[in-house]
């Protein structure tokens, strides 16, 4: 585990402007009852004196020919639920090369930081089949590492299979005020069953989510597989079910144990067969997504995640979610 904290290493990589932008995107989401400088314009009144004189309206004051002021709604923090998948299908490689833990800790690292940002409170739950980790909503940097040192010690290569249902059913049942949650997972996931579990979550609150692809297990060797993944950036929605681990040269089921033989790599046929039913599952579970009304966004690794999040935030703004 590195000693340097993950918030100092997250702004190490993040851009101010890039910060700027990505915070901005989740101003306005969600109003208060308060009067204030948020971005929705509210009303015009008669200036009294103790206002901020900034605010004074002059177009406005000369057409009425007394000083008037305008008033906003003021823009209310928010709290973030970090739903984090540990399953055994997360100790894969990712399509980067990376370990999928390792991009899914830096997508939600990401998250946890801009809403810290904010001044948002962050709360996760994290889990699988078998294990569940909760830590309530609060603010602060000591509560974000401790929640994202949580996040990196919950995967396990031998962790019980994922169940995202349960995860998003915990979320349903302990979370009442309206949130956004963001959900980490992989690209196979949410599933016919996760999906009935995600909708229920999704009339309650917002939800995002961010799916880690998977390296191509058939392809000739890992550094083939890399260098394909990161062919182009529609690449990653090309990509399905690759839940492998990469040992030397062979290439192991972290779900099933098996082991891929070494002679059907290369193959253009069974490639070519394969790529064509992740091609397909991906699209039946971005149409699962897209009925929902959830937006999300794939990430090949930890060099993307950044950008794909600020893209699926500005995507959620102009969808006005």
């Amino acid at each position: 585990m590195p000693s340097t904290s993950r918030l100092t290493q997250i702004r190490a990589r993040l851009a101010l402007p890039v910060v700027r932008r990505a915070t901005g995107l989740l101003e306005g989401r969600h109003r208060s009852v308060f009067r204030g400088h948020g971005q929705d314009f509210d009303d015009l009144h008669q200036y009294t004196p103790g206002e901020d004189v900034g605010d004074i309206d002059w177009r406005a004051s000369a057409r009425a020919g007394t000083p008037v002021v305008k008033r906003y709604i003021a823009t209310s923090n928010i709290t973030l639920v970090l739903v984090v998948d540990t399953g055994r299908h997360m100790a894969a490689t990712a399509a980067s090369g990376e370990p999928k833990a390792e991009v899914a800790a830096y997508a939600a690292t990401v998250l946890a930081h801009l809403g810290q940002v904010r001044g948002d409170r962050v709360s996760l739950v994290a889990g699988d089949s078998g294990r569940l980790r909760r830590m309530p909503a609060r603010a602060g940097s000591e509560h974000l590492e401790v929640l994202l040192r949580t996040v990196e010690r919950s995967f396990d290569p031998d962790a019980p299979a994922g169940n995202l249902a349960r995860l998003l059913d915990h979320v349903l049942r302990t979370t009442r005020r309206r949130s956004l949650v963001a959900v980490v997972t992989d690209e196979a996931r949410p599933t016919a069953d996760d999906a009935r579990a995600l909708a229920r979550v999704r009339t309650r609150h917002e939800v995002m989510v961010v799916q880690v692809v998977d390296a191509d297990p058939f392809a000739a060797s890992l550094t083939d597989a890399v260098a394909g993944s990161l062919a182009g950036a529609s690449s990653a929605r090309t990509r399905g079910r690759a839940v492998r681990e990469v040992d030397g040269a062979r290439v192991r089921d972290v779900e099933t144990g098996r082991t891929l033989p070494a002679y059907l790599r290369g193959r253009r046929r069974l490639g070519e067969a394969i790529a064509q039913a992740r091609v397909e599952r991906h699209e039946a579970t971005t149409a699962r997504l897209r009925s929902l009304g959830v937006e999300h966004v794939v990430v090949e690794g930890t060099d993307d995640t950044v950008d794909e999040v600020v893209a699926l935030l500005a995507r959620m703004r102009r969808a006005g979610r």
